[in-house]
């Protein structure tokens, strides 16, 4: 082992949402420091929907976070709809289980190409590959611009959904809208397969870490995405309502996002953990892409989420294509469109309770907890986001991952350092939850 003295501060890493600092220090061959320091400042949107109506929680929340804003929107509406006592039909359920494979697409497009690639192809940013892989980079903005335009003809916009709301859609699609989403999807078939093709031949680094993988689970056919109990690959399972149970969240010093941890020091979220505990579950395509990129579970290597999310995307797209097939087939009941402010009142009664949402984002579970008056006001809430449940655990891949190549220059160890955390796909500002505050003479 290297007895050499080594210092990492690398401060605001880069290609990744929001703010975070790696610091390393290794002493005569002995890691004595190794953080991944969340440095935002929370941002108490908890506190902002309190004393809110739950039928604008949704437009408040899904300002949270610009890349997962239907998610937060499905989530809200999941808990106020519990809440309230409110069941879904099945065709809202379909459509709002489409709506969110249309985020997860799209965010795994921009991580994939845009954030992860240029590791991997050896330059500094997304911007050298508009010269180097221009086709590459049309391919990326094509697929990217075809989710866009499919939110758009969904929910009104990608970025603050307008016609997903508590007990429906304000707006269902059209014949003519099924039409134009379909051949959009058909379209990006061929590019589906070029990226498949590209990932083929990258080189993702080898690291393994047996950690315990976090996600929905159901009894079943479907992928879990919308419904389903918190499963682990350690085999415990307990009901959405017990995830406090699960996140078990801490303070640390070094992090204004709370830390998390189940039946191991840390778990991770997100398309690997989904992959090692809904495999048999994924489109049969994607499964067949998972075997010919070498992917089994149980996968173990943090680097390789990237390519768990492109896998993803191949289920995405073809059951998604399913969806909208059927939809053209069997019809859309246009009665059940509400018309705020009409039948919205008749439709949906109002009483008192608390409902918990639980649904699979792009970066792992997402929870959201509300109280709710007789009134239909918010009079408490809790939300837990992906990346805080996992910074610990990325931490923990840090510290094994640091001693394994001290024998790198302090470059290299960096630049792995840099892409495992970027291998996550964090959302660091949506993870900030943490204030600390200090009475005085109190």
């Amino acid at each position: 082992m290297s007895k050499r003295k080594i210092n990492i501060n690398v401060e605001y890493l880069t290609r990744v949402e929001g703010h975070g600092n790696i610091v390393v220090n290794v002493r005569e061959g002995k890691l004595e420091k190794c953080e991944l320091q969340i440095v935002e400042a929370p941002r108490f949107f908890e506190g902002m929907i309190r004393e809110r109506s739950i039928f604008e929680a949704q437009h408040i929340t899904s300002r949270i976070c610009g890349i997962c804003s239907c998610g937060h929107t499905i989530a809200s509406i999941q808990a106020a709809e519990e809440a309230i006592g409110f069941i879904p039909t099945k065709q809202t359920i379909r459509l709002r289980k489409f709506l969110l494979y249309m985020e997860n697409l799209d965010s795994h497009i921009l991580h994939i190409y845009f954030l992860v690639a240029p590791d991997l192809l050896g330059v500094k940013s997304f911007v050298p590959l508009i010269d180097s892989h221009n086709k590459v980079v049309r391919l990326a903005l094509r697929i990217k611009k075809a989710c866009n335009d499919i939110c758009d003809i969904l929910v009104g916009r990608h970025i603050h959904p307008i016609s997903a709301i508590v007990g429906g859609f304000t707006k269902l699609p059209r014949e003519k809208d099924l039409d134009a989403m379909l051949n959009i999807f058909y379209d990006m078939r061929p590019d589906m397969d070029a990226t498949i093709e590209l990932a083929a031949g990258l080189k993702f680094p080898e690291f393994e870490r047996d950690a315990e993988y976090v996600a929905l689970v159901s009894d079943d056919a479907e992928y879990p995405m919308l419904v389903g109990d918190i499963g682990s690959s350690d085999g415990k399972r307990l009901d959405k309502n017990e995830y406090k149970k699960v996140a078990n969240e801490f303070v640390v010093s070094h992090s204004s996002a709370k830390h998390a941890k189940w039946n191991r020091e840390s778990y991770a979220v997100g398309a690997l953990a989904r992959f090692n505990l809904n495999f048999q579950k994924l489109h049969s395509k994607a499964r067949e892409v998972a075997s010919a990129l070498n992917m089994k579970p149980k996968v173990i290597n943090p680097y390789l989420n990237t390519v768990a999310q492109l896998i993803e995307c191949v289920h995405f797209l073809e059951d998604g294509i399913k969806i909208l097939e059927d939809f053209k087939k069997e019809g859309i009941n246009y009665d059940e469109e509400i018309i705020v402010g009409l039948n919205e009142q008749n439709r949906i009664k109002i009483q008192s309770g608390t409902g918990i949402g639980a649904v699979e984002v792009p970066r792992g579970t997402l929870f959201h907890d509300y109280q709710v008056d007789e009134k239909g006001i918010i009079v408490k809430a809790n939300c837990i986001i992906p990346t805080n449940q996992n910074v610990n655990n990325i931490e923990h891949d840090m510290k094994k991952l640091v001693p394994e190549i001290l024998n790198k220059s302090d470059q290299d160890i960096t630049l792995a350092l840099e892409m495992l955390v970027r291998a996550y796909d964090p959302c660091i500002s949506c993870s900030a939850h943490f204030l600390n505050v200090k009475y005085v003479n109190r």
